[in-house]
């Protein structure tokens, strides 16, 4: 198993680079990005900014990483990277990569990652919209508009 599989960034993410890790074994690579959108329920997103805590989140993060090499045996490598402050529209917020030796696991590992990491990793969404206001979204116990 990798050291890492999971990690937080203040950086763009490029794909490429993680990508260039796969087994040349894997004949299913699967890959999901997050990326940042102009719009949400009705408003119009300016930018996102993502608050985490690191310690925790990378931890957590991990885990989720290890529970999915557990629970789809069959997939030979999976990664995720999620960034942390401010991004603009079209910005990658988070990636998750998988790749196995078929594409049914890896498109089935890829989505139960991307869905763990949005509910157990401690990273929390500030959405600024264009009438001036702000709200934390996907964050119920700290949810306050601005």
């Amino acid at each position: 198993m990798p050291p890492t599989m999971f990690s937080l960034t203040t950086s763009p993410i490029i794909p490429s680079d993680l990508l260039s890790t796969i087994p040349e074994s894997c004949g299913g690579v699967v890959t999901f990005e997050g990326r940042v959108r102009n719009h949400h329920q009705g408003r119009e997103v300016l930018k996102l900014e993502y608050s985490a805590h690191p310690v925790l989140a990378e931890s957590e993060g991990e885990q989720v990483m290890v529970d999915a090499l557990a629970r789809f045996p069959e997939v030979t490598l999976a990664r995720a990277v999620h960034r942390h402050g401010t991004h603009n529209l079209g910005d990658i917020a988070v990636l998750v990569i998988v790749a196995s030796s078929h594409r049914a696991e890896a498109f089935e590992a890829c989505r139960w990652i991307i869905d763990e990491i949005k509910h157990r990793v401690p990273i929390w969404k500030n959405e600024f919209y264009r009438d001036g206001t702000s709200e934390w979204t996907g964050c119920e116990g700290c949810r306050h508009a601005h």
